[in-house]
């Protein structure tokens, strides 16, 4: 029999956690009301979400064992804020700051979120997008403690077995990658890992989802990419990519595995290659309670903001002229979301679909084109609607043909090249519009179709500009302008927290919807046309609830969640946020 986890016996009493369990059961849990453990020294201060370094009072030093083990000094939760930000911030670069934080996570769950609640603007950056991309790059390099569940094919038997494992009966958020289109940067093989890791550290610290409910998983099918193959240090199984029925059967196993252990679970698909993606969506959102960020999310933020941006442009929803490059999962998730919303709106799915223009490899979707997707059939062009159109080549309809003759109001990117927003598209853009609304989307930085400060340029300062990662704010007109993050993080914490405040059993597009619809109503540009499009990233806490909110009414609108009042839907949320704050322990 397994044997029970230190994680077990640490919060046998902790009612907080039982809440979280329990969503029925709302006591009040406060950060004085004492947690229970029978862990002791070096057992105690090695353990991640116990560990308070030298902010164990006297009093548990003696309880517990610990003098000795600690400097005598008795500091609190705030010094030691302080103290990992100055030694944060001497670091020469980001990746180091990365590796920095992965181990402060690794060593004191605590103080890593409070450290990052409270600095979620300089954080989330070095945590997350665009950091994230060279910490799976390099992941190989800095893996020193065990974090999640690395699912290797070669153990494709043992996957209930290692499920089994007591540490994980409180699981109920899964996000899991198979590493094969991390970012723009390609097949990382094992270190995807970065990825669940990351979404799951959003989770906490946008959300409060507790980090004990978490559960980043690495499904390790081999990898193509040759540097890591012949890097002798990489951690991953050095295999080729394993393909068609011998992966369908092995994350069937999985999936079958997890609805077994927990049937409940929230699981969220991250950055898998566009031929899988989509139709693993499509294979399991009816099995189990499970989204795409890719897909779904990455939609719903995006829709979001340009809701905020028709505030400031005042061209409504309907009478938008979409053009996208990249017309994978993410970008005919983007424009699935819009056009639902256009047809909400009055038009006709006819109508809305001649809306949109999708540029991918070969250029604009026109009907006749080889290998056209399911997903991209709604967004086909007809031939007859373009064959007037000025064109710069013969070989195909290039984004500069389709901005010149289209005329765009907003462009969207999708597609991991960098700089594929030239200087003439844009330009021509801003000849056509008065204010472009440009939403260069790919992330890292080095794989985003524009840069902000060439935008702003290349329009004399009239483009509103969403990024899907950070960038400095940009120089105009002798004004800084702090450029909006159009980052998937305003959207899945909250959606997550809904689905687990009312049990929702499966989640909608109906939810990304509202999730979308309710963010766009927290838009600054609603009283200030001249404000930024989305709330700052230090109110993502308060987004979160908001979105959370929404998703959960939508849920129960949809008839697959808990049947409660509104009131009743907020005070389970608030149970669920979790504060990392230094709670008194007592000794059992």
């Amino acid at each position: 029999m397994t044997q029970p986890s230190a994680s077990e016996q640490e919060i046998v009493n902790d009612p907080i956690l039982d809440n979280v369990l329990h969503p029925e059961y709302q006591p009040t849990v406060h950060s004085d009301d004492p947690l229970q453990t029978s862990l002791t020294g070096f057992d105690l201060i090695s353990h991640s979400m116990l560990n308070k370094g030298m902010a164990f009072s006297e009093a548990e030093r003696d309880a517990f064992q610990l003098h000795g083990l600690l400097p005598p000094h008795v500091g609190t939760l705030d010094e030691q804020i302080l103290r990992r930000l100055q030694v944060l911030r001497s670091f020469a670069t980001d990746f180091e700051r990365y590796a920095f934080l992965r181990d402060l996570q690794d060593s004191n769950e605590t103080l890593f979120y409070a450290m990052l609640v409270h600095n979620l603007e300089e954080l989330l950056p070095l945590v997350y997008t665009p950091t994230v991309g060279e910490g799976c790059q390099r992941l190989s390099e800095i893996w020193r403690k065990p974090r999640g569940l690395f699912l290797s094919y070669t153990n494709k038997d043992k996957i209930r077995e290692i499920f089994a494992d007591t540490r994980y009966d409180r699981v109920r958020v899964i996000v899991v990658s198979d590493g094969e289109r991390i970012l723009g940067l390609g097949d990382q093989g094992a270190g995807g890992m970065g990825i669940p890791i990351g979404k799951l550290s959003l989770y906490t610290a946008c959300a409060g989802i507790h980090p004990l409910e978490t559960l980043p998983i690495l499904l390790d099918v081999g990898t193509n990419n040759p540097d890591r193959l012949n890097n002798p240090m990489y951690i991953g199984w050095s295999h080729e990519r394993i393909r068609g029925a011998e992966y369908d059967a092995f994350v069937e196993e999985f999936i079958a595995a997890v609805t077994e252990r927990w049937p409940n679970v929230l699981l969220q698909w991250e950055d898998f290659a566009g031929a899988n993606a989509g139709p693993l969506l499509e294979r399991y959102r009816d099995r189990l309670c499970t989204f795409n960020d890719d897909i779904q999310g990455t939609a719903a933020v995006a829709a979001a903001s340009l809701l905020s941006a028709i505030n400031v442009t005042g061209i409504p929803l309907t009478e938008q002229r979409i053009a996208f490059l990249g017309a994978g999962s993410a970008g005919c998730g983007i424009a699935s979301l819009l056009h639902q919303a256009m047809v909400d709106a009055g038009l006709s799915a006819a109508e809305a679909s001649k809306r949109f223009y999708a540029v991918d490899r070969y250029g604009l979707l026109v009907e006749g084109m080889a290998d056209i997707r399911p997903a991209q059939v709604l967004f086909v062009q007809n031939k007859q609607d373009v064959a007037h159109w000025v064109r710069t080549s013969s070989d195909g309809i290039s984004l500069l043909d389709v901005v010149t003759n289209a005329k765009p109001t907003v462009l969207i990117g999708v597609s991991g090249q960098a700089g594929a927003f030239s200087e003439p598209v844009v330009r021509m853009m801003a000849q056509q519009v008065e204010r472009p609304v440009i939403f260069p989307l790919s992330n890292p930085t080095s794989k985003s179709e524009a840069k902000p400060q060439d935008l702003m340029n290349w329009t004399n300062g009239k483009a509103l500009i969403g990024t899907g990662t950070a960038f400095p704010p940009v120089l105009w007109n002798g004004e800084h302008y702090e450029i909006n993050q159009t980052n998937n993080s305003y959207i899945f914490p909250g959606v997550g927290l809904g689905v687990l405040a009312v049990n929702a059993r499966r989640i909608t597009d109906a939810m990304f919807m509202a999730a979308g619809k309710a963010l766009a109503d927290l838009s600054p540009t609603r009283l200030d046309k001249t404000a930024r499009l989305l709330p700052p990233v230090e109110e993502l806490r308060a987004v979160s609830v908001a979105v959370a909110q929404a998703v959960a009414r939508q849920a129960q609108a949809d008839g697959i969640a808990d049947q409660c009042s509104d009131a009743e839907v907020l005070a389970r949320i608030k149970a669920l946020v979790w504060e990392p704050v230094y709670r008194p322990y007592q000794r059992v």
